[in-house]
């Protein structure tokens, strides 16, 4: 979406892991930590009057760190707005409050995927504690603790958010198996290794910031979005200026209104100063 000169955004949208925080090569996790760059853009946005949102992939608990971390903060003493799990839970904090949360029920989808990859390791978020899974992920790769729990007690009642990893796997070869599969009843998106997230129907981070939004008064077309995974494409096609960053897959790339520079580069940090220098 074009945006009209001197165009400046009321909701500044930030993916997390490879937008806020580098990546550490190789090892399918990121660095817990905001360079300063990023951090000074954010305040300028926030000392503009901007609402600086996190939109991730991530569970809740392992957002709020990463709120800490930037000091993030609403305006007249509000709490932040935080768009979690992929747009399925949203939540304000501090301190934690969770304001909408959708679910589904995953069976189906987890039993069709499993059949296809039965290798495959699940996880379903336990909210404050860390994730149920049927095997250990790779260290690092999930926040929290791991409870290890059989695949049919996981996804047993409606879930907001599924994860399904297979460490001997490629990306490539889950995006062929989720479209081959159809998965019916769920969105998909694969991360950028063998990592699979299902979610409800027209759940995604497009639609938690569209709620978020509209909480605030505001609509689509005063949202600056800036990410880097699959798991981003729809918000940045929503919002008034999607930008990827510029280690972005070419399918998120494809979409973006701009490419700023890659997260080594504190590419967030340029993009947010375009607007609030």
């Amino acid at each position: 979406m074009s945006t009209p000169d001197g165009w400046r955004p009321g909701i500044v949208a930030l993916d997390i892991d490879g937008t806020l925080l580098k990546w550490v090569e190789g090892a399918g996790m990121t660095y817990e930590q905001i360079e300063p760059a990023v951090y000074d853009a954010v305040h300028r946005a926030l000392d503009a009057g901007a609402h600086v949102v996190l939109a991730s992939g991530r569970s809740p608990h392992g957002m709020t760190p990463i709120a800490d971390l930037l000091d993030l903060r609403g305006q007249d003493e509000e709490r932040v707005w935080i768009v979690a799990s992929n747009g399925a839970v949203i939540f304000r904090y501090p301190p934690f409050e969770v304001v909408r949360e959708e679910t589904f029920d995953a069976g189906p989808a987890v039993k069709a995927v499993l059949e296809r990859q039965p290798s495959a390791i699940v996880a379903v978020e336990e909210r404050g504690v860390g994730y149920r899974v049927s095997t250990p992920f790779p260290d690092g790769e999930l926040s929290g603790d791991m409870i290890v729990t059989p695949v049919d007690e996981l996804v047993a009642g409606p879930v907001s958010r599924v994860i399904i990893r297979d460490p001997e796997s490629s990306a490539d070869e889950f995006v062929a198996m989720a479209s081959e599969l159809g998965l019916h009843g769920t969105n998909y998106v694969v991360g950028w290794t063998a990592w699979l997230d299902l979610s409800p129907v027209g759940v995604s981070k497009a639609s938690g910031l569209e709620y978020v939004a509209g909480e605030l008064g505001l609509t689509s077309a005063d949202v600056l979005a800036i990410g880097d995974g699959r798991n981003d494409i729809e918000m940045l096609q929503w919002a008034g200026r999607g930008v990827a960053m510029g280690q972005a897959v070419q399918e998120v790339i494809d979409v973006a209104d701009a490419v700023t520079d890659s997260v080594f580069e504190d590419g967030a940090a340029a993009e947010i100063d375009r607007h609030f220098a």
